[in-house]
């Protein structure tokens, strides 16, 4: 058994963690190129969509006490193919997120040191970070959460700092809005801002090791969702406010720092970025290395990723093949790559937690103990809908990368199972 060794407040920052990563540091500018001042409005509908997501993922995930998440939500409802690729995707998002965050992570090092732009230098970094992170999830789930609340605290930090400092700065002339932008580019800066919004679904794979998960995973999820909220609201009325050329700039925050306090808040903002990233990086790692173990746990992995290390309580065979993937993915792939299909898996996942809440009240009426929200079955049809709605926004090419990505899913199920089958003659 897993160490149940997450409290309720170390669950609201794990969220908070996996969800505020580097997104919030450039999207403001990437929002407001595609629909000016609307922008505001696209962060307050998504922030509407994926409370209303959230509120679904709260009830069905406190019918569960078991490592998984998503996966484990869907086998329960679905069956093991429908489950397999629900936790495929999701261990694909993990891999690439990953990816993209710690090349994004080189990038701004170079800021501090040319060093960094070395093709060697990428390698080497990307290679000891991975495995220092893998090492702290290795030792235990309490030094990673740790190490967790530490890093949320210090991307938090700046982020104030910079939306309390900068509404002294803000000038009205800014907020002029242009012509209203048509229905296809705002629903599709709503579908790019769930990049950012995006992230609790996978911090819920560790609800094994979760003190009172049936209560304190609602209130993880409900209370981070509104923090969240705000704080992405904020800076990008801040961001608007401070900085005419937000269109044009690839690093609004830290330039309206410039503005606003000069180099150093230039500085903090960048270091703020770092530590975000690095934050973002832990928790994919304690994350994204719990999935292979989920998957061994229900026989759709081999049995070896169901080790635990008889001394921390880690999945250690599971850890490890996590950071082997994902240094050879972090070496292969970019982060804009990686960001194309974030979005549109993560919707998709959302389609189907919204699904399960619908099946579970009908498959486990006898189940009470568990968060159960008023109008549950309406709140999840709207949800399938507004994944139905941000889906149809998404480029071709982008739906065809998920669609190989699947089929690759498949080809692994297939295989587990003509493995399983080949075993029992």
């Amino acid at each position: 058994m897993l160490n149940r060794s997450i409290s309720r407040w170390a669950m609201v920052l794990l969220v908070i963690n996996g969800v505020i990563g580097s997104g919030i540091f450039g999207l403001p500018s990437k929002a407001f190129k595609e629909v000016g001042v609307y922008s505001i409005a696209a962060f307050f509908i998504c922030a509407i969509a994926v409370f209303i997501i959230i509120l679904c993922f709260a009830e069905v995930s406190s019918r569960f006490d078991k490592t998984g998440g998503p996966y484990l939500y869907a086998l329960s409802s679905f069956g093991p193919l429908p489950a397999f690729l629900t936790g495929w995707l999701l261990l694909l998002t993990r891999f690439i997120t990953y990816a993209a965050l710690i090349n994004l992570l080189v990038t701004y090092l170079s800021v501090f040191s040319d060093w960094f732009t070395l093709l060697s230098s990428r390698i080497i970094t990307i290679v000891l970070l991975t495995v220092f992170l893998a090492y702290v999830n290795h030792i235990g789930v309490k030094n990673s959460t740790r190490v967790n609340n530490f890093l949320t605290f210090a991307k938090l930090l700046p982020l104030l700092l910079f939306i309390i400092v900068g509404f002294f700065f803000i000038k009205g002339e800014n907020y002029q809005a242009r012509e209203f932008p048509g229905f296809g580019s705002f629903s599709s800066t709503v579908l790019l801002l769930v990049f950012a919004f995006g992230g609790f679904e996978s911090v819920l794979v560790n609800s094994g090791e979760v003190k009172n998960p049936e209560k304190n995973l609602p209130f993880a999820l409900l209370l981070a969702a509104l923090i969240i909220a705000s704080i992405y609201m904020l800076v990008q009325i801040v961001s608007i406010g401070t900085l005419p050329s937000l269109a044009t700039t690839d690093k609004p925050l830290a330039d309206a720092s410039q503005i606003i306090m000069g180099k150093t808040g230039a500085l903090i903002i960048t270091l703020g970025a770092l530590f975000s990233i690095t934050g973002t990086l832990n928790a994919i790692m304690l994350v994204g290395s719990r999935l292979p173990f989920a998957f061994s746990e229900e026989n759709q992995f081999p049995k070896v990723f169901s080790f635990i290390h008889p001394k921390y309580k880690t999945p250690t065979w599971s850890l490890l093949l996590f950071l082997v993937v994902t240094i050879i993915v972090s070496l292969t792939y970019s982060f804009l790559e990686a960001a194309t299909i974030s979005a549109i898996t993560r919707v998709m996942i959302y389609a189907i937690v919204c699904i399960t809440l619908i099946i579970l009240r009908k498959k486990r009426p006898e189940q009470t103990a568990y968060f159960k929200i008023k109008y549950g079955n309406v709140f999840a049809v709207i949800g399938v809908l507004i994944a139905v709605w941000l889906l149809s926004s998404a480029k071709r090419n982008e739906l065809i990368a998920v669609a190989i990505a699947i089929c690759i899913g498949l080809v692994i199920y297939t295989l587990m199972e003509v493995a399983k089958k080949i075993r029992s003659n």
